[in-house]
Order: structure tokens, then sequence, then C-alpha cells
């Protein structure tokens, strides 16, 4: 417990370390959290145009792919904020420059340290359109009890996957000393393939982003069950309830995977 306690005050102080330095030149912090939120303003505004053109995709309306884009977007969002030191490529240089080594020599978690070592606030902009675009589209829902409980867990679900997919990413680099640029496919790329309905890609992309990489579990099926529609896959019934168990599981299997790393990282020697 006591271990546990000090991770967390080294985490806190180390966060707060990173928001006082970004917040030293405020008016910049702003611009730049301003450009953020404008530039995926833009993306979602052009998707809304070509939607509205051909009222809609795949038999989902606007609003209905509103909810799939605005839980993709905050969560990932949300997921780059708090994991934004595994990002892969920014990882990638910290073990190729020889700094990781120094994170080693700490006597301190090395997991809290790479989580600490990067708090961008920017993200906010990302995270403030996408709640703004899933508000509007959260509106249109037919609540009920169920899906309101159901809503924050598939959202946690989500940060955890695409987690999970960072913390892959950046252990390969031990290996690669670079990102590859198929990891940046299952994460970037990923986030923006989930933000519309699964079932209007190829049968070999929904195979394999269902058995291989599961991210169909993650926000589509829990957006049929909010959504009230049929799921034109003909998944079992239980698909919708995967959600916590796949983002939950990736996690698993991305720390265990992190720790096989550093047991057997060598340095660059650089």
């Amino acid at each position: 417990m006591r271990a546990l306690l000090r991770a967390i005050d080294l985490y806190r102080r180390l966060i707060r370390v990173q928001i006082q330095s970004q917040l030293v030149y405020r008016a910049s912090f702003l611009f730049d959290l301003l450009a953020v939120c404008l530039g995926h303003v833009g993306e979602f505004g052009t998707l809304a145009l070509v939607l509205q053109q051909f009222e809609g995709i795949g038999g989902w309306a606007l609003v209905e792919v509103a909810l799939l884009y605005g839980i993709v977007s905050t969560a990932f969002g949300v997921m780059d904020l708090f994991f934004g030191g595994f990002d892969p490529g920014g990882f990638g240089q910290l073990v190729r420059r020889g700094s990781f080594d120094q994170l080693l020599l700490r006597p301190v978690s090395i997991t809290v340290q790479v989580l600490g070592s990067k708090f961008w606030l920017r993200r906010l902009g990302r995270i403030s359109q996408g709640a703004v675009i899933l508000a509007i589209a959260l509106a249109h829902v037919r609540w009920t009890v169920v899906k309101a409980l159901y809503l924050p867990v598939v959202f946690v679900s989500v940060v955890l996957f695409f987690g999970a997919l960072f913390i892959m990413g950046a252990t390969v680099t031990f290996w690669t000393i670079e990102s590859i640029e198929a990891v940046n496919i299952l994460t970037y790329g990923g986030s923006e393939m989930m933000s519309y309905p699964m079932h209007i890609y190829s049968q070999g992309l929904r195979r394999f982003f269902t058995y291989i990489v599961p991210a169909i579990f993650v926000p589509y099926y829990p957006a049929l069950f909010i959504l009230d529609k049929p799921d034109p896959l003909g998944m079992p019934s239980f698909a919708v309830l995967l959600s916590p168990v796949v983002g939950v599981g990736m996690m698993a299997i991305a720390l265990a995977f992190w720790r096989f790393g550093i047991r057997y990282y060598a340095s660059t020697g650089t």
C-alpha cells in the first residue's frame, strides 16, 4: 500500500510540473489549444457535410455516426493526455538517445516515470471538441438506466484499449529503436477507423479487428446497443458486453508485454 501511495504521489508531482511548465506562457498555450480544437472541428465539419450529402453511411444517420465519433475522439484525447509518455514516436526517441537508460537508474517505478513524462494540455482541444459532439449525439438517444450506466464503462474501456496500443507500441521500440508505421496505423489510424460503423469495411479488415485486434467490441457494439440498432454482422448477443473485457484485457496484456520488454531491454549505447 505504501508503495502504491508513493507512486501516486510521484505521478501527481510529475503532472504538476508538466502543467506548470506549459502554463508559463498562457497566451501561447491558449492559441495552441484553440488551434487543436479548430482543427478537429474542421475535420468533423467535413465529415458532416459529406454524410448530409449522402444521407448517412451504411444505414447510419449523421447523429448516429456522431455518437461513435464523439466516443472515440474524446476517449482517444483522454488517453493521449494521460498515456502521452508511451506515444511510440516520442518514446522511440528516448530509447535512441539513451534517455530511457537514465529513467531506469532512478529508484522509482519506471512505468510511473513514463506516464508522468508527457502531459500535453493541448489535448484538451480534441477532448472538448469530441465531448461537444458526443453531447449532441447523446441528446438523441432513447435512454434507459442500463444504457446510462454502461456508457461510462464503454468510455473507460476505449481509453484503456488505446492506452494498451500505445504501451505495446512503445515496448516494440526496445527492439526496433524507431517507431514502426504499423503501430501508428493501429493507434491514430485505428481511432479514425473506429469513428465509423465497422460493418462498412471489407470482410478481411473486419476479421482482423475482431479476432486479432478486437477493436470492433470496444465502441461499435456498445453503440449498437445504445442506439437500439440491429447487428448487421450476426455476432452473439453478448458481444455488446465485451467492451470492458477487451479494454481491461488489452491493458493487462500490454503491461505484461511492457514488463517483458524492460526485462530484456538492451541499451543502444548512446
